[in-house]
Order: C-alpha cells, then sequence, then structure tokens
C-alpha cells in the first residue's frame, strides 16, 4: 500500500538525521532538499515488495520498519529490523536489480526518498559522500554476515537472546531504563529469530524463569542483560 507523499521541505534536514549527508555541498544539500519526497506510512503499509524495481533510496525518518522475505509457506523470515535515520532500499538500485526483500512499517513511520537520478549523481560526483555511503554499505554487510551466523548455528535460545539484545541496542530502553522500547508480538519476534511461536512463548517464559528478564504483555524488560549476553554468545 503506497504512503501519503508530499514535496513540501523535510520535516528535519536529512544532514541533521545522518552524516552521511554533510558531506554534500551546499549547493547539493539545497538541490536534494527541493527534491526529496516524504512519504507517511501507517502501521502494515508496504513501503515495497519483492520484485519491485528501484526508484529511491531511502531512509527512515520516525517510527520503525521491518525488513522481510516471505519463507515456505508464505512464513515471513524478518532480515532485520530499522530504525530512524538508517538507510534502505540501495542496494537494489546501486546493483541495478530488483529488490530481493519486502519493507512494510511496523508502526506509523515517515520515510524520506531521493530519486535514483539524483542519488547516483551524488555519489559520482561528490568522492567525500561515496566514502561515507561505503562505509554504511560495509557496515550494513557487516552486520548481514552475523545474522546468518547466528540464525544457521546458534540455537532457539541463543537467537532469541540476540534478537532481544538487538532490538535494545536498536531501540534503546524506556524510562526505567529496563524495558525495551519496542513492543513485537510473540509471532513477530519469532519470525525475527527463525523459530516458531510456541518455541518463542516457550523460551521467552524460561529466560523469564530464570530471571534474564521480566513480561508484561508485549513489554520485555531486562533484568539481567549480562546473562543474557552470555546465553547468546554460547548459542
Amino acid at each position: 500500500m503506497a504512503g501519503k507523499s508530499s514535496q513540501e521541505p523535510p520535516l528535519r534536514q536529512l544532514w541533521e538525521m545522518n552524516s552521511v549527508w554533510e558531506a554534500l555541498t551546499y549547493e547539493e544539500k539545497e538541490f536534494v532538499n527541493r527534491n526529496v519526497e516524504i512519504c507517511h506510512y501507517k502501521k502494515n503499509d508496504i513501503i515495497h515488495h519483492e520484485g519491485d524495481y528501484p526508484t529511491h533510496v531511502m531512509m527512515l525518518g520516525s517510527g520503525k520498519l521491518r525488513v522481510y522475505k516471505e519463507g515456505v509457506g508464505q512464513k515471513p523470515q524478518i532480515i532485520r529490523m530499522l530504525k530512524p535515520n538508517d538507510f534502505f532500499a540501495y542496494r537494489a538500485m546501486i546493483a541495478d536489480e530488483n529488490y530481493n526483500t519486502n519493507v512494510s512499517a511496523f508502526e506509523n513511520s515517515v520515510v524520506y526518498k531521493v530519486r535514483r537520478d539524483i542519488f547516483m549523481q551524488l555519489i559520482q560526483q561528490n568522492p567525500r559522500f561515496c566514502y561515507l555511503f561505503m562505509i554504511v554499505m560495509a557496515k550494513d554487510l557487516g552486520r548481514s554476515d552475523e545474522k546468518v551466523v547466528n540464525l544457521t548455528q546458534k540455537h532457539i535460545r541463543g537467537r532469541l537472546a540476540d534478537a532481544l539484545l538487538t532490538l535494545k541496542q536498536n531501540y534503546g530502553l524506556d524510562e526505567d531504563g529496563a524495558t525495551i522500547s519496542m513492543y513485537m508480538s510473540r509471532e513477530d519476534l519469532a519470525n525475527l529469530s527463525n523459530m516458531t511461536t510456541a518455541n518463542a512463548i516457550r523460551t521467552l517464559s524460561q529466560f523469564a524463569q530464570e530471571g534474564v528478564i521480566s513480561i508484561d504483555g508485549r513489554k520485555i524488560k531486562i533484568l539481567d542483560e549480562p546473562a543474557l549476553a552470555k546465553i547468546s554468545r554460547v548459542g
């Protein structure tokens, strides 16, 4: 489902949200600012489908997005969760390929879009911008490699512990300093950790019984982060 878009000036400037854009010259910033598209998506709206041809590089301004693939029996496998200021939709565009994943809004979100031709022009004419964006791609590739290892080599306890720590790292904690500021359903947690929903429920209960976390509906409070980190490491 397409989001509502506008060509009005950004709610915040791109370079105020992600330092990569700071490499642009004043003229380049003005050019991007005149052409950036701001799209508002409601929860569960689709930003792009697997198989679509990329037309924009995108950055999440606010909200939360999920990147996922449809697995066997159309079961979604969540590849990663995006947080504000994250780039996405660039790999397929640079490679001149169709998207190999889907992206949807986990909650109401604002996405900044820069047209393909504008982005490629910036990459080609501004070496500093190109270099900083290469760093973004390299870090994303490293996280992707680590994710593959975690999902294929760790047992379900390690995978779920890793998912909880990643959510804490990406989205932070509530004011109590312990509750993860991301309230996911058991099914979503299972899809993020590559396990069945039943296994996710059972493993969360085990963590709670061990005093590692406490659970209140979709709210998960980390009580013993070192213990959770150890479970993630030993997998």
